[in-house]
């Protein structure tokens, strides 16, 4: 893909951007004609069967971010956000990256982790060595309760038991709890995994000589990680007076405090999610499932901590690298039924499971290094603001025509708020109003 030709793409009117896509063979013609017409949307009969209590469909802008050269391959990334600064800022990030090395990713085996937990065990050293000698059995019962991912190469591949001590003083009992490794392919798992578990309470329940509490999926996928890093040429760091080593020097500063500090960690790791969960909803995945097993990887040493990290190489490159558990699929939920997330699978050239992780965890980390940038050098409003004026003159009753005007009009005031969208409006209105 020639990302030259998107050069200015928001520049272009919303026709122009359908033409070029189209033009770069992302979307097909009747796409094009449809998102023209308005028509490409989530029908009201597929809504109907997807939520109860259906009476609605809540739309979401979907934008595009293009530049990602990951592992060598050039890929435009679809983005479902209504954060207006978002796609602006990952688009800037990956040019950055781009133009050094791009993005480089590893990941782990997408394995999925079942729970079954235990209690009122009378002998938990001796539940355990039930458990594990029945391992091929427990194993076998799973797989059985959902030949369809056996037939396709999948299934239950392992097992491990953990003890949870009781803690009197919080009230809590103790548990013994099976965890169970499952392959679920291209799907995410959940009904996969959720219904093998459900089949094994019995035998384990036997196994124990104890009472299954609950058998379900952990979000906390631990065996489905996905890694992104990337080096930076200094000299594209620069900014105004700053030289790139400095602007450098300032990201891994602001990467050991995001580190050290749990407040600035949270704030930095919700910026990473801005650009994660915009890819995960355009791909119809579940961004709450990804996002509750980010934030737990984060606390993973007992501390809430950064989830990237930032630092200087022996040539004084920078590099970023970013991991965190990514169990999305490609297949499964409103994955195969929503026309916005096929949509964005065909722009994002049809990735296997393995491959829009490799997307996602890189969304996340250029995302990152424009937060990172913007805050240690012109600061994070002066970027956000620029663009959150669209929305304000939008909110004040702009029409479409005004918006152009208005926006440029903000620009010169020092307090960029609704209030002060409303005075632009009214005087331009009073303007155009008066005789010439």
């Amino acid at each position: 893909m020639d990302t030259s030709l998107f050069s200015g793409f928001y520049r272009k009117t919303y026709s122009e951007r359908i033409d070029l896509l189209q033009q770069a063979e992302l979307i097909q013609p009747e796409e094009a004609t449809q998102l023209k017409e308005g028509t490409l949307t989530l029908p009201s009969e597929v809504a109907e069967h997807m939520v109860e209590n259906h009476f609605s469909v809540y739309s979401l802008p979907m934008g595009i971010a293009f530049h990602f050269l990951i592992d060598g391959k050039q890929i435009a990334v679809p983005m479902a956000t209504e954060e207006p600064s978002v796609i602006a800022a990952v688009n800037y990030a990956a040019k950055i990256i781009q133009q050094s090395e791009g993005f480089q990713t590893s990941l782990s085996s997408r394995r999925m982790i079942g729970q079954v937990a235990l209690k009122r065990i009378p002998n938990m050293k001796q539940a355990k060595e039930r458990i594990l000698a029945a391992r091929n059995l427990l194993l076998q019962t799973a797989n059985e309760a959902h030949p369809s991912i056996v037939k396709r190469g999948g299934g239950a591949r392992e097992l491990e038991v953990r003890f949870i001590k009781e803690e009197p003083s919080e009230g809590t009992p103790a548990f013994l709890v099976v965890h169970f490794f499952v392959d679920t392919l291209e799907a995410m798992g959940a009904n996969i995994v959720n219904t093998m578990m459900e089949a094994v309470v019995p035998l384990l329940e036997e196994l124990s000589d104890g009472t299954a509490l609950m058998g379900i999926l952990s979000n906390y996928a631990t065996e489905c990680l996905a890694t992104a890093s990337c080096r930076i040429k200094p000299r594209y760091l620069r900014s105004g007076a700053l030289t790139g080593e400095e602007v450098r020097d300032r990201i891994i500063e602001a990467s050991q405090f995001a580190w050290a500090d749990p407040y600035r960690a949270t704030t930095n790791n919700k910026g990473i999610f801005n650009g994660i969960d915009a890819v995960v909803l355009a791909s119809g995945n579940d961004w709450r499932a990804i996002e509750a097993g980010g934030h737990a990887y984060a606390a993973q040493s007992g501390q809430y901590r950064s989830l990237s990290k930032w630092s200087k190489d022996s040539e004084g490159f920078l590099t970023g690298e970013l991991t965190l558990p990514l169990p999305v699929g490609t297949v499964g939920g409103s994955i195969g039924i929503h026309p916005h997330a096929q949509l964005a699978r065909e722009i994002m050239g049809d990735p296997d499971a393995l491959e829009l992780e490799s997307i996602i965890i890189s969304v996340g980390l250029a995302q990152n290094l424009a937060a990172l940038k913007a805050l240690v050098t012109e600061g994070i409003q002066r970027g956000h603001m620029s663009l959150q004026a669209k929305s304000l003159a939008l909110a004040a009753g702009a029409t479409e025509s005004e918006v152009f005007e208005v926006t440029e009009k903000l620009k010169q005031v020092p307090h960029r708020n609704l209030e002060a969208v409303k005075n632009i409006l009214k005087d331009l209105r009073k303007t155009t109003e008066e005789p010439q």
